[in-house]
């Protein structure tokens, strides 16, 4: 769980789940907004948490236009006949463009994709909000820290990968590689993946689960179908400011070398044959001093 936090950010990932711990024990009911990148908003109910949204992850709209059960020009009208509700359950049962058990895994669904985006990037800070309602809950809402700890297990897995990739840092394009056959969703990524998207990017594309895309986007890394260019394949570390100033100093330059053989010079030249001349007859080496500093004055 170290390992995890470490390559996350530490302080963000204790706040977000010290916010979530405290909502749950107090049995909140509300909205807990949570700053950052990409950030979003966990919606609870006694403490219990019945839905979460982000704009790193697909919501339950994007999911279920992806089944293929009704398309954007019906569900256009849907909203619309039902006043601009972001989630027009009841009309979509009614007109049987999906049941009730499937909306509900789809809200599912997109409640843990959201939370798993969230936790994955960078936490700034988290506001609670009372009197806000969501537009998709869920019927039985989630512990906080059951939620918690699938975000941190789904981060694990992918921290374990060859190739661990990121939902919002790289963006792969397809690489040449040899005729192998492709699942529908890596055929749908290779088509979409131009060096521009991201996993988070390409979620939003093909109306899958952020987690899924970026799970999928590493593999295929690591198996050849898509590359990174410049890229490195791990998870970078990230330093504190005071570490990320320090600069490498250039080594000095070398001095030349001492020459092997001393330059002649004439006798006393320099005064140092002088200075070391022994005293006259009669004088003390202590007189001699004494009289060289005077000379010196």
């Amino acid at each position: 769980m170290s390992d995890v936090r470490d390559a996350l950010g530490r302080v963000g990932h204790d706040r977000l789940a010290h916010a979530l711990a405290v909502c749950g024990q107090a049995e909140f009911t509300g909205e807990l907004r949570v700053s950052g990148r990409p950030g979003g908003a966990f919606h609870l109910r006694d403490g219990l948490v019945v839905a979460a949204e982000s704009p790193g992850a697909p919501g339950p709209d994007v999911l279920l236009l992806r089944t293929d059960r009704i398309d954007a020009e019906r569900w256009a009208g849907l909203v619309r006949e039902s006043g601009g509700a972001r989630w027009p359950a009841a009309a979509l049962v009614a007109r049987g463009y999906a049941g009730a058990a499937q909306l509900r895994v789809v809200c599912v669904m997109a409640l843990q994709d959201a939370a798993f985006a969230i936790a994955a990037g960078r936490v700034d800070g988290c506001e609670h909000l009372a009197g806000t309602e969501p537009h998709a809950p869920v019927a039985v809402g989630e512990a906080p820290a059951r939620l918690m700890q699938d975000a941190a297990r789904k981060l694990a897995a992918l921290a374990a990968l060859p190739y661990p990739v990121g939902p919002e840092r790289e963006r792969p394009l397809p690489a040449p590689s040899a005729a192998r056959p492709l699942t529908p969703l890596q055929q749908e990524l290779l088509t979409h993946a131009d060096g521009r998207r991201t996993a988070r990017d390409l979620a939003f594309r093909v109306g899958r689960g952020v987690y899924t895309v970026t799970v999928e986007v590493a593999r295929m890394l690591a198996e050849g179908f898509l590359e990174c260019p410049g890229t490195p394949a791990t998870i970078p570390v990230r330093l504190p400011p005071e570490v990320r100033a320090v600069r490498h100093r250039e080594p000095p330059p070398e001095s030349p070398p001492m020459p092997t053989v001393l330059p002649r010079r004439e006798p006393g030249a320099s005064g140092i044959t002088e200075a070391l001349a022994p005293p006259r007859h009669g004088t003390s080496w202590k007189g001699f001093f004494r009289l060289r500093h005077q000379t010196a004055e």
